[in-house]
């Protein structure tokens, strides 16, 4: 099979996909009456209709995140709910990975850079700690695929993740609603807004989510059970507005107590991908200590001044976090050196105890646009964007097979980051129906970074350092793109663009050898991509529906990617000469009768790393290994040219239904969500093991409606059908893995003032 047919999907495929989105819902629409309200979004830094957006871009209703979040989930919820969107995270509820389109970063470190940005009210959220802030009191989500780097602030060339909150008002309202769940699962979140007099209103949102633990340590060790939680967050906001002037002020908290990621020694099948017979979920056996502290707080100030046809745009914002988190690494108890049972479940060729911790943070961002508004054929933005990132990470090593599992190793990272962009947009209607749009943003970067080794590691480096490393960049990122209007239903556009993100470091030191180059801090230089796609949006039978459906190519010159453990347990930064990555996406919304709506997305992703050369360490025990592999300065390595990129599913598909049954007094409504994901590698290379097999997971809701929507209650599911799957492994020891989240149901209230 040639190397084309394996990367671009079969004619079949997408005559089938263009097929159902075209032709399947008049089948099924044209019973009912009922049209679908327009989706404002703010894509390109303004609201408009997402049909006339020359973007691939999703957007998720308030309604649909209640539901997926019913279950007291965290922002993971969002994975494969939307095409080409994948979330994990190997830390828990506390460090989410975003995935669009294949790109991302499977790095661990607590100073990890992501391709895919994540914008919280208008502020980019850089560190991986502060991408995981709880959804609450959200009036919508956008997901924007491709390049976005023109118009927002930093590293997007995966895509952005856009979060929006209900802004105050001056009208009092808000909400309060409960649920309570399996493992006493309790999930609380309200708001109250309104006028304070004046120009002034406000509006105060919170969240409060516990869940006991579900999983039993049958080990005697500092803990007796793990996956339990205690998470808060609030956030105000105070706005003023006048005819000519407006100020949005915002400050926000996030605490976070709970377990850290469970890793659970050789539960994976020697020779494929499925669980060790007689695995039990409920139940491991470690002996390490493991939890996992949270702190963040932020605030932001948004101003705009309206001069006419000009608007002036200011956007500050502050970012700190304070973290610590442990875990057993092994995930088990003991070490095949001591006496017969003293270790297990398994092989545990040592015990591995670890943590990482930010004790220092903080994230300034300030950003001036100007925005023009002539009310003809041309208008344009331009600005200026300044970041500033302060962090210190602690790591530590811990001896677990000693009394009180004493401290054994101490390393410390500080990175300053400073980074500003100048930038400008501009769009003109060339015809009545052809709307063309361009932008261009340059980029400056730097970065001062260092690590010192304070208490060597019994398997790892010793006392070393200052090891430092500087970064100094620059670049030029751009796009252009066309909407054609070929009726007032039906637009067609075409968009390319380039993006960049910086060189990344990174400092997992006690893990390294002696003889480490540098004590083993690697540096992956910049990278850069250039994206192509084509597509068509329409409003179809009297807006009874609204399909999205986009071609889409990219090429990544000189990837950064992370060779993760490895029989060394080193994490390493490389280039790849080049990745490839092209598929389809699919967004359908329909009226299917009256009172019965569907959504429908679909994607396809085909990645490939391209480099002859590139080899990285292989697992350190268990595994088997299907890549050509290498000797190394006697160790083995695997060639992975022409594999996928790691934690990009080929295919993702989600599907919700809503059917509401008016009742004299409210509305009876069920509501079902189901998001599947194909099979990912873990790792860079490949192996069976390590290849998490295919994800369905579906939701269920029964819920009453009355008072004109004062009023609901719900009974509801998450993971309905207990899918148990094994999401990630730890490669370094033996066969460890972690699994998804268990079945959860309950019941809910809800008020709205």
């Amino acid at each position: 099979m040639s190397r084309l047919s394996r990367i671009v999907p079969s004619r079949t495929t997408l005559a089938f996909a263009v097929s159902a989105a075209l032709l399947a819902p008049p089948l099924l629409a044209q019973e009912t009456a009922t049209t679908l309200d327009a989706v404002q979004v703010t894509a390109q830094r303004k609201v408009e209709n997402i049909q006339d957006v020359p973007v691939s871009i999703t957007s998720i209703s308030a309604e649909k995140l209640d539901v997926l979040g019913s279950g007291g989930t965290d922002i993971r919820f969002l994975s494969a709910r939307v095409p080409s969107l994948n979330i994990e995270s190997s830390y828990g509820r506390a460090f989410p990975r975003f995935y669009i389109r294949g790109l991302g970063n499977t790095d661990f470190d607590l100073n990890a850079s992501q391709p895919v940005s994540l914008v919280y009210d208008d502020v980019v959220q850089e560190n991986p700690l502060l991408k995981g802030f709880p959804l609450f009191d959200i009036e919508q989500v956008e997901v924007l695929r491709g390049p976005q780097g023109t118009l927002f602030g930093r590293n997007t060339p995966a895509g952005v993740v856009k979060f929006d909150s209900v802004r105050p008002s001056q009208e009092l309202d808000g909400y309060a609603q409960l649920a309570y769940g399996s493992d006493a699962m309790v999930n609380f979140e309200g708001a109250v807004g309104g006028a304070l007099g004046g120009n002034w209103s406000a509006r105060a949102s919170a969240l409060y989510q516990r869940r006991d633990d579900w999983v039993t340590n049958t080990y005697p060790g500092p803990n007796d059970g793990f996956e339990g939680y205690d998470e808060s967050a609030a956030r105000v906001q105070f706005l003023y507005e006048s005819d000519a002037f407006e100020a949005l002020f915002n400050l926000h908290r996030r605490d976070l107590n709970g377990t850290a990621r469970l890793f659970r020694a050789n539960i994976i099948e020697p020779g494929s991908n499925r669980f060790v017979p007689g695995f039990d979920k409920d139940e491991v056996s470690l002996d390490g200590v493991n939890f996992s502290d949270l702190e963040t707080w932020g605030g932001s100030a948004r101003l705009r001044w309206d001069f006419g046809q000009l608007s002036l745009h200011s956007i500050t914002g502050y970012e700190t976090l304070e973290s610590l988190n442990r875990g057993d690494i092994d995930g088990g108890y003991g070490a095949a050196f001591l006496p017969p049972g003293m270790s297990g479940p398994g092989f545990i060729p040592f015990a591995s105890e670890s943590a990482d911790g930010i004790p220092d943070h903080s994230q300034v961002t300030q950003e001036f646009r100007l925005e023009s508004d002539y009310g003809g054929r041309f208008d344009w933005q331009a600005g200026f964007f300044w970041y500033r990132e302060d962090l210190t990470i602690d790591s530590f090593n811990y001896d677990s097979l000693s009394p009180g599992n004493p401290r054994a190793g101490h390393a410390v990272q500080e990175q300053e980051n400073t980074a500003w962009a100048v930038f400008g947009s501009a769009e003109y209607a060339a015809t009545d129906k052809l709307k063309l749009r361009a932008g261009v943003r340059y980029t400056k970067d730097e970065k001062d970074f260092s690590a010192t080794v304070l208490e060597g590691a019994p398997f790892g480096a010793p006392v070393g350092g200052p090891y430092t490393v500087d970064t100094d960049v620059d670049d030029v990122s751009w796009d252009a793109s066309a909407v054609y209007e070929v009726n007032e239903a039906v637009n067609l556009y075409g968009r390319v663009a380039k993006g960049f993100r910086a060189p990344s470091i990174q400092g997992r030191l006690l893990f390294a050898s002696a003889a480490a180059p540098n004590g083993g801090v690697s540096t992956a230089d910049s990278e850069s991509v250039i994206s192509y796609e084509a597509g068509i949006k329409a409003d179809l039978f009297d807006r009874r529906a609204r399909v999205g459906f986009n071609l889409f190519r990219y090429d990544v010159s000189d990837q950064q990617l992370i060779a993760v453990g490895g029989g060394a347990n080193v994490a390493t930064l490389l280039n790849a000469d080049k990745t490839i990555g092209q598929g389809i996406e699919l967004d359908l919304e329909a009226w299917l009768a009256e009172g019965l709506l569907l959504t429908w997305g679909s994607s396809y992703n085909d990645t490939r790393i391209q480099d002859d050369d590139l080899a990285v360490a292989v697992c350190g025990g268990g595994c088997t290994v299907t890549d050509p592999t290498t000797t190394i300065g006697g160790g083995t390595y695997a060639l992975i040219d022409g594999n996928s990129l790691p934690q990009a599913p080929e295919w993702i598909h989600n599907l919700t239904l809503r059917w509401g049954i008016p009742l004299s007094e409210g509305e009876l409504y069920f509501f079902t969500d189901w998001a599947y994901r194909s099979e990912v590698n873990f790792f860079l290379y490949e192996s069976p093991e390590f290849r998490g097999r295919s994800s369905l997971e579906g939701g269920l809701r029964v819920g009453y409606g009355w008072g004109d929507g004062a009023y609901d209650f719900a009974l509801f599911g998450r993971n309905i059908t207990d899918q148990t799957r094994i999401v990630g492994g730890i490669d370094f020891n033996n066969l460890t893995g972690f699994i998804n989240e268990p079945r959860t149901f309950g019941a809910e209230f809800r008020l709205n003032f």
